[in-house]
């Protein structure tokens, strides 16, 4: 089945951890055995390689570049520097839509192309991808927001981990204050989607109260199974239903069930697999009464690999194991289409048109 991934740290891991994405999943594993700079080598799952094998032809591709707080030690020190970072990112993306590997959609025209492109038989498809700013400290005025828009940024979250510039994320709790909502504003006035992942409680129901745009969460579970201000309590998922939003779940371990502990834990003591995946989709679905809000939003290799996924995942490919979950629980045909592909797509259309 065709697959919409909502959030992935593509350029992160080119750029970051200096992964060939070009490359199969099993060839960067090769390439970093015996690195212990960061604690995911050699566990990757992610390539443009492996997403192809499993049919995965659109993904939300991010930029990703913080400044340093209590909660983020190792963010960059200004802002100017942040800015920097994700322009190197998106210099990334062009190179690889330069070599086919990927395609920017950023329009109703280009989602199309993308779409009907992907269905026709060819050695390589390059991936489609719609970018957009995971955490807004790299904006370091509102004119910048308008230059990432020129360049097709389409999504943005205001917040990543800790007390950030423009809001309070994961791990912190607070307002948006002035620059907060100043920010907000100008996300409506661009028609760029709302990206609500990462919010605290405050500063998500402050962001809802003054924003009338699009939104969604590109990768969010339910504070129903996992009691952590990262996961969405009922109240917020209902909100985010009510706004007509998406909700992307994701693959990262310590999401899926309580009491992980990070460097200790593993997804064979814990029991991850992709039965927790089912169960957050399903949660969602029984709070809308339909299968119209929920999407896959995996995350996979967010500065995490196989050491913090389910067990049946070995690389992204894996998601294929879905559809016949969501069957087995009894979802139709149909309803596990929109899953997989067709609520996030839907959406675009909508938010396009």
């Amino acid at each position: 089945m065709f697959i919409f991934d909502a959030h992935l740290d593509l350029a992160m891991n080119a750029l970051e951890w200096n992964r060939d994405l070009t490359k199969s999943v099993y060839q960067i594993r090769e390439s970093e055995k015996g690195m212990v700079d960061k604690p995911d080598r050699g566990n990757n799952t992610v390539s443009l390689d492996a997403m192809r094998k499993g049919n995965i032809g659109i993904c939300v591709a991010t930029q990703i570049a913080g400044i340093k707080n209590k909660i983020n030690p190792h963010g960059w020190s200004s802002m100017e520097q942040a800015w920097a970072q994700t322009q190197g990112q998106l210099s990334w993306y062009k190179e690889m839509e330069k070599n086919g590997e990927m395609y920017q959609i950023y329009d109703l025209n280009t989602l199309d192309n993308q779409i009907e492109n992907w269905q026709k038989e060819t050695k390589k498809k390059p991936i489609g991808y719609i970018l957009s700013l995971e955490g807004a400290d790299s904006i370091v005025n509102i004119d910048y927001l308008e230059k990432s828009y020129m360049l097709g940024l389409r999504a943005i979250g205001p917040a990543h981990y800790g007390p950030g510039v423009y809001a309070h994320g994961t791990d912190s709790n607070g307002s948006i204050g002035q620059k907060g909502k100043e920010l907000v504003k100008k996300i409506e006035e661009l028609n760029l989607i709302l990206d609500v992942t990462h919010l605290s409680d405050t500063s998500f129901w402050e962001t809802i109260e003054i924003y009338n745009g699009n939104l969604w969460a590109s990768h969010n579970n339910c504070r129903k199974f996992v009691n952590h201000n990262r996961q969405f309590s009922d109240d917020q998922i209902k909100e985010i239903i009510r706004r007509d939003g998406v909700i992307g779940v994701p693959l990262d371990a310590w999401m899926m069930v309580p009491n992980w502990i990070r460097g200790k834990s593993t997804p064979e003591t814990m029991g991850v697999t992709l039965n927790q995946m089912i169960e957050n989709i399903d949660h969602i679905c029984q709070l809308s009464g339909n299968s119209n809000h929920v999407g896959i939003g995996t995350d996979l290799d967010g500065a995490f690999g196989v050491e913090q996924t389910p067990t049946d995942i070995d690389t992204i490919a894996d998601l294929q194991k879905v559809p016949l979950m969501l069957k087995k629980i009894g979802f139709s045909e149909c309803d596990v289409e929109k899953v997989m592909n067709q609520n996030f797509i839907n959406f675009l259309k909508r938010v396009w048109k």
